[in-house]
């Protein structure tokens, strides 16, 4: 039996490169985009409770209003809310710090309790 000849080493550029053009105007595969502004995908590590918390909430918001809200939708509306609300983070320290910090601006925490 011949033996197969090796296929020729791939350059590495190659291996990037596209195979096919895009059609314009054609219908991509996946889900179409939803954002506006430029975007950067991020992993970020949560505790069981805060998982729970994004769902229950996710659920609740389906619940009595038929929107499907994700976690991604419900954690970027909590960053664009303390970013306008003008809360001076600078000097925390910690993340109970932050916390307490952001607590306090919305009024709902007493310290010292």
């Amino acid at each position: 039996m011949p033996r197969r000849r090796k296929a020729p080493p791939i350059k590495n550029a190659d291996i990037f490169a596209r195979t096919k053009r895009a059609a314009t105007g054609a219908r991509r595969p996946g889900r179409p985009p939803v954002h506006d502004e430029a975007w950067t995908k991020v992993t970020v590590v949560l505790f069981n409770r805060q998982i729970v918390f994004l769902d229950r909430l996710a659920a609740n918001i389906r619940a009595q209003s038929g929107a499907a809200i994700t976690r991604a939708q419900l954690l970027r509306s909590l960053v664009d809310a303390v970013a306008d609300a003008d809360i001076d983070l600078t000097a925390a320290t910690s993340e109970a710090d932050l916390k307490t910090t952001m607590l306090a601006r919305l009024g709902r925490y007493r310290l010292g309790s």
